[in-house]
């Protein structure tokens, strides 16, 4: 009987640490400003999450869905996902914060995880892969290639690219964030210098289910692509100013 009673006790200690957590990183509603029409409204997502599947464990911090650090449980550092982050992934005041949050998700998952097994439904989203990149292109100059996945849930995938359909090394690692909704975003990064003929793809594997989405990167086809927009404006230029002459009154003998 006793043992029972601790089985069913510790899930609930758990529960009431859950509950408690978000309350201690909440933030005071500011006072309602005097000049409404300057409020905007921004939202800074600091998400935990953990799961069976790899990563096991994970941290993203993100300023209006944009990803501002992951977290490095090995080193307990954040690691800024770009440059310009750097100076702010310095501080390491709330280091404990993260591992208490990190400890209690662990146990949530070993302890309850097993109880709620077939008992609620199982969420999947299948991820939506494209590539862009970073800068304006122009051929022999280096640029960053970017694959943006969404509609990840949950959010274990591994990313590779190709040049070719050839296996490229060299890229950035992959960085999770959370969005709103409790859905997940990645970004991968690959430094490149682009040529004529370059064919990239990015490969994304959702490791729970094994889908596979692809996303391709043309080179010939962005370059075809800016002329014909360059011709379009310069077609709506044109079409306008034969208006503009041919609607103007003939002058009298």
């Amino acid at each position: 009987m006793d043992h029972d009673q601790h089985r069913v006790a510790a899930p609930l200690q758990l529960l009431h640490l859950l509950w408690l957590l978000p309350n201690s990183w909440a933030i005071h509603d500011a006072p309602t400003p005097v000049r409404p029409n300057d409020l905007q409204n921004h939202t800074f997502l600091h998400t935990v999450y953990c799961q069976d599947g790899s990563p096991s464990l994970g941290l993203s911090e993100a300023y209006d869905e944009d990803q501002l650090f992951s977290y490095d449980f090995a080193q307990n550092t954040r690691v800024p996902r770009l440059p310009e982050f750097a100076d702010w992934a310095k501080d390491q005041r709330d280091v404990p914060n993260i591992s208490l949050d990190a400890e209690i998700c662990k146990q949530l998952i070993q302890q309850i995880g097993p109880r709620l097994e077939g008992q609620i439904p199982v969420a999947r989203g299948f991820p939506v892969a494209e590539v862009f990149a970073l800068k304006p292109l122009e051929y022999g100059q280096p640029n960053t290639l970017v694959c943006f996945v969404t509609n990840l849930f949950p959010p274990s995938l591994s990313v590779s690219w190709q040049h070719h359909s050839v296996s490229v090394e060299g890229a950035g690692p992959t960085f999770v964030s959370a969005t709103d909704g409790l859905g997940f975003q990645a970004f991968s990064y690959l430094n490149v210098t682009p040529e004529p003929s370059d064919l990239y793809s990015c490969i994304v594997t959702h490791e729970i289910d094994s889908y596979t989405a692809i996303a391709f990167w043309d080179l010939l086809e962005n370059v075809l692509c800016a002329v014909a927009f360059g011709l379009g404006v310069l077609g709506i230029i044109v079409g306008t100013v034969l208006l503009i002459y041919f609607r103007k009154p003939c002058s009298a003998d």
